[in-house]
């Protein structure tokens, strides 16, 4: 996967993408392993010449590399793709530097707590971990590498970093992450109360839509098997001092920032759960850094004010 993190570092993407004959160049390379500098001139009718420029600029943008290799009749130039996706973060201003805020990315893998019912299950980017729906496959070691856990009910808690000092007041908490329903397989009408707490405080719930799998994750392993949960909705869970929302406009519960009571001292737990009386019980999915659309793990920003001595 090629990401860039503004539009003006995708700038040379879009020049070399800019012309129909680069664009079919790239369709004919994935399409075949072994597209030579001559198989290209033939499928599209063009002269050796008008190849080689055009293959140069999508080389040059990063897109392709050529590979040379021993043909019938001498040295054979072949176009290999580099990447097998392309993201561009279009807002770069999400991404600066903000006064008065503490950030932090959690692996999915390193929560503090479990309490899981099958289906479920847990992976790294390279591999399942232990069996599918075995509940102590989440107390193995190697679970602090996991890029994805999925549960049919029962909870996932995650203790988050506290970096408030003596004279700095949390004002908001940010809660941001990749997240869908747990269906055996692959429904995407599959409703699920998706319940949150925060230390002893219920937070509300929000209703995940579906287990999604229509297509591969975007950033899902290429060995990730098809049935199995393909990629989620980036969700941001916000607590201040006007109650709790969900990205931001859809209010969840009434509880603010100050009923939590957290200062410098505190321990903040995090739990996602799916109750078993909930009435949409269809489980959860969270996805992190390797797994879904999104290249994130739990990201969590606490904005804080200076309080007077």
């Amino acid at each position: 996967m090629l990401y860039l993190h503004s539009l003006s570092e995708a700038e040379e993407v879009f020049k070399a993408l800019s012309t129909p004959a680069r664009i079919k160049i790239m369709e004919l390379v994935y399409a075949n392993d072994n597209m030579s500098m001559n198989d290209l001139a033939d499928a599209l009718g063009l002269t050796n010449g008008a190849v080689s420029i055009h293959v140069a600029k999508l080389e040059a943008a990063g897109l392709v590399s050529i590979q040379a290799v021993s043909g019938k009749h001498g040295i054979m130039k072949l176009v290999k793709p580099n990447y097998g996706r392309l993201i561009i973060d279009m807002n770069p201003n999400s991404r600066r530097v903000q006064k008065n805020v503490y950030e932090d990315s959690i692996s999915i893998g390193l929560y503090s707590s479990v309490d899981v019912h099958p289906t479920c299950g847990l992976a790294t980017k390279d591999t399942i971990i232990g069996e599918l729906d075995d509940p102590k496959t989440f107390s193995y070691p190697e679970r602090f590498q996991a890029g994805i856990l999925w549960i049919g009910w029962g909870s996932v808690s995650y203790m988050l970093p506290n970096r408030l000092r003596p004279g700095q007041r949390l004002e908001e908490l940010q809660i941001s992450f990749e997240i869908s329903s747990e269906c055996p397989e692959i429904n995407e009408d599959y409703p699920s109360d998706i319940h949150f707490r925060i230390n002893d405080r219920s937070l509300g719930k929000w209703i995940s839509p579906g287990d999604y799998g229509a297509r591969h994750g975007m950033i899902s392993p290429s060995w990730w098997p098809p049935l199995l949960n393909q990629y989620g909705l980036l969700k941001t869970l916000i607590i201040n001092s006007e109650g709790t929302f969900m990205d931001g406009t859809r209010r969840i519960s009434d509880v603010t920032i100050r009923d939590l009571n957290i200062d410098y001292n505190s321990n903040i737990t995090l739990t996602f759960s799916v109750p078993a009386d909930t009435p949409n019980r269809g489980g959860m999915t969270l996805f992190g850094s390797t797994f879904g659309d999104y290249a994130q793990d739990i990201v969590v920003k606490a904005f804080y004010s200076a309080t007077k001595e």
